[in-house]
C-alpha cells in the first residue's frame, strides 16, 4: 500500500473520526438528558408536597439547578456539533432547538416559582415531556451514519 492510500485512511471524514466526533457529541448531549430525567425525579420529590413551597424549597433549588446543568451540556454539545459536525445539520438545528426549549421551560419555571404563576404547570410539564424526547433523539441521531 502506498503512502498516500495510507494518509486517506485516516483523513477527517473517515468513519473512525466521525463516529468519535459523534460520541462526544452524544456524551455532552446524554449528560444533559440525564439532567433532564432527573429533572421529573426532582419535581416529584416537592410536587408531593402539596404546593407548600417552605417544606419542598431546597427541592425546588435542586429541580432548578438542574436545568442549569441541562442548558450549560446543551450549550456544550450544541457548540461542538457547529464546531465539530457542522455538516451534521440535524445535530446542531437539532441542539438549538434544544437549548431554546430548555430556555422557555427555565423561564416558565421560573414564573412559577417566583411569581406564583401556577397556572403555567399546565404548559411547563408537556414541555418537558417533549424536551424529553429530544433529549433521548440528538444522541440517537448522533449514532447514525450519514453518508
Amino acid at each position: 500500500m502506498s503512502r498516500s492510500t495510507e494518509q486517506t485512511t485516516t483523513r477527517a471524514d473517515s468513519p473512525a473520526v466521525s463516529s468519535a466526533r459523534n460520541t462526544a457529541f452524544s456524551v455532552l448531549m446524554g449528560i444533559s438528558a440525564l439532567a433532564v430525567l432527573l429533572q421529573g425525579l426532582w419535581a416529584g420529590i416537592f410536587l408531593e408536597h402539596d404546593g407548600q413551597r417552605d417544606a419542598a424549597g431546597s427541592w425546588i433549588d435542586v429541580h432548578a439547578r438542574g436545568a442549569d446543568v441541562a442548558l450549560a451540556f446543551a450549550v456544550l454539545g450544541t457548540a461542538y456539533a457547529l464546531w465539530k459536525r457542522r455538516a451534521r445539520k440535524d445535530l446542531w438545528i437539532g441542539g438549538l432547538v434544544f437549548i431554546v426549549l430548555i430556555v422557555v421551560e427555565s423561564y416558565l419555571g421560573g414564573q412559577i416559582r417566583d411569581a406564583s404563576k401556577d397556572t403555567l404547570t399546565a404548559i411547563h410539564v408537556p414541555l418537558a415531556m417533549a424536551i424529553m424526547a429530544l433529549a433521548v433523539w440528538l444522541p440517537m441521531r448522533a449514532a447514525r451514519r450519514t453518508s
